[in-house]
């Protein structure tokens, strides 16, 4: 069936801003070099020293340029600053569906999921290919696509797509515990947009890996009492999700923590800078276990 016009602009559209994009990630070396330049210039004049030597040919240029640099344009930007560059504008819109064929289990957390992501919509997978599902979400203005995976019942996989530019991060799953298989029950489940906690991420990669995270979730009312917790040790993240509630008589910095779920472990395994889809695309991070020195390092 041939695309109808609206679907077509959106084609247009999004082929559009992935070449703009391309075109001001392929810049972005240079620009580096011209900021490290304006910088070594802006050091020099605030501190009363003279020029260094290789830089006077280029000084008229570049200070030109600096005269005109606001406060949004002194710091250097990147690839990455043009895929999240609209966060926070509006809330995003989240698309949660399965690898094909799931079982009951994963059909089951995919609806944990759903429930914890806000502004999320579930869809069944079916028999639809991934360059239809992401054309699809594409189409219907999702920002991001989240596909759970599983082996033999058990969710072990779990991959975060950002749209329409990227990036695409892939994670491994495992010590997956359901909201029904809490000990003692879980919490009813809030609407109520959650502050993200997000602990010791602390390299470029970690706060890279926490924003792509962090940017499935609306930003929260200032008095919301609920919690996603992603708190990262020794390259493992660990999702909690929590309500908490304060008694009358009781201080503020005392509370009472009620686990919601679904709790899992995660483990970043790849970055792509692109979508799903692309199998091209350039890979960002790629985790090497078998290096010699790989149980020594930490990357997050």
């Amino acid at each position: 069936m041939p695309p109808t016009g609206a679907a077509s602009a959106s084609h247009r559209r999004n082929a559009r801003m992935r070449r703009e994009y391309l075109y001001r990630k392929s810049l972005s070396s240079a620009e580096s070099g011209d900021y490290e330049a304006k910088k070594r210039i802006r050091d020099a004049l605030s501190q009363g020293k003279s020029l260094p030597t290789e830089l006077r040919a280029s000084y008229d240029k570049l200070k030109t340029e600096i005269d005109h640099e606001d406060t949004k344009h002194e710091t250097n930007t990147s690839h990455v600053d043009d895929e999240y560059g609209d966060a926070g504008w509006s809330d995003p819109r989240v698309c949660v569906t399965t690898s094909r064929s799931p079982s009951s289990r994963l059909k089951q957390f995919s609806k944990e999921m759903k429930l914890m992501i806000p502004n999320s919509t579930r869809i069944n997978r079916g028999t639809h290919r991934v360059d239809e599902l992401v054309d699809v979400c594409k189409t219907s203005d999702f920002t991001d696509l989240v596909v759970v995976q599983e082996t033999r019942g058990e969710p072990d996989g779990l991959i975060v797509c950002h749209l329409p530019m990227g990036p695409t991060a892939y994670f491994t799953l495992s010590g997956t515990v359901m909201r029904h298989d809490l000990e003692g029950g879980s919490a009813p489940m809030s609407e109520a947009y959650p502050h993200v906690i997000l602990n010791n991420f602390q390299t470029d990669l970690g706060r890279r890996v926490g924003n792509i995270l962090k940017c499935l979730f609306p930003i929260p009312k200032p008095d919301t009492r609920r919690i996603v917790t992603l708190s990262n040790d020794s390259d493992h993240i660990s999702f909690r999700h929590h309500v908490y509630s304060k008694e009358n008589g009781i201080t503020a910095d005392k509370v009472t923590l009620f686990e919601v779920g679904p709790r899992f472990e995660m483990r970043l395994y790849q970055i792509k800078l692109g979508t799903l889809e692309m199998k091209d695309a350039e890979t960002e991070y790629v985790l090497k276990p078998y290096l010699n020195t790989a149980n020594k390092r930490t990357y997050l």
